[in-house]
């Protein structure tokens, strides 16, 4: 038998699609009794991040006093 040898000479290079996306922000999803500050001092370490998660979500969130279970908001990163 003859040794041959693969031709890669045709193959690209490229991202996966299974890979996740760097540019996919985080999200969380609201439960009864979250706050924006509740869900900030949880996943950023300081309550006093909130108005971070607001200017995130602005297109959802009209007024940070009054967010809704089922909301999936951006979560900026730490």
């Amino acid at each position: 038998m003859a040794d041959k040898k693969a031709d890669f000479s045709d193959v690209q290079s490229g991202s996966s699609s299974t890979a996740p996306s760097a540019a996919a922000p985080r999200t969380y999803t609201v439960v009864a009794g979250d706050s924006l500050s509740k869900i900030a001092k949880q996943l950023l370490g300081k309550a006093s991040r909130w108005p971070e998660i607001h200017s995130l979500n602005k297109d959802i969130i009209k007024n940070p006093d009054l967010i809704r279970p089922g909301q999936v908001l951006k979560i900026p990163d730490k």
